[in-house]
């Protein structure tokens, strides 16, 4: 005699429920673990299936790059370059495998290293046409270096005080070479109104330095 087949109470079926949950539980979170490759290539293959969700997204984007305020940007820069310490002046000056290195080459190399990201960042944004965006990171940078300028140190300040100066003037610089042609004039006009207020002791130099592509 065949016995009919039994029927899977009602625990059986919560039980299988809660295991295909558990399960779908990990790829839900996936998201969160992307490196930044996988991310992009998400957010291209979602924004070529739909399309009309770009303009949010370019929007979203553009707040996210444009966040930054100049008084955030001054006081990371000043972080940076007065904490370039004599600890890692020493580790990076003198007698190496490939030869002697001075402490005032290596106090230039340490503090050019310590805010180089934000040079890049600022010539990124110039180059997409975030004139705005880049102009706030350049003056606070700017700034940053202003009141770096008379700070006393033992580390790799105090062995290239020229550094806040120069690296201002080459900010300044690398700012309008990135700007689109067509941005270039009204960027410098603003870039000149905004940095003479944060850094009035340089700015015969950054008037120059504004205009200094545009001669080239």
């Amino acid at each position: 005699m065949t016995m009919p087949p039994r029927k899977k109470s009602g625990k059986g079926a919560s039980s299988g429920a809660e295991h295909q949950t558990a399960q779908e539980q990990p790829a839900a979170g996936v998201l969160t673990r992307l490196s930044s490759d996988e991310a992009n290539a998400v957010l291209d293959l979602l924004l070529k299936k739909h399309p009309k969700l770009r303009p949010d997204a370019e929007q979203i984007a553009t707040n996210l790059v444009s966040s930054a305020s100049v008084d955030e940007v001054a006081e990371d820069v000043f972080d940076r370059v007065t904490g370039v310490d004599l600890d890692a002046l020493n580790g990076r000056a003198g007698a190496h495998s490939w030869g002697y290195v001075e402490p005032s080459e290596a106090a230039n190399e340490l503090l050019e290293e310590s805010v180089e990201d934000l040079v890049e960042d600022l010539k990124r944004k110039a180059e997409l046409g975030l004139a705005p965006a880049a102009e706030v990171i350049c003056t606070g940078i700017v700034k940053g270096l202003y009141r770096a300028r008379k700070t006393q140190s033992d580390g790799a300040l105090g062995w290239d005080p020229d550094f806040p100066a120069e690296k201002a003037g080459y900010t300044v610089e690398e700012l309008i070479r990135s700007c689109h042609s067509t941005a270039r004039q009204a960027t410098l006009e603003r870039l000149v109104e905004m940095l003479v207020p944060e850094a009035p002791e340089w700015q015969d130099m950054l008037r120059r330095a504004v205009h200094s592509p545009i001669r080239k």
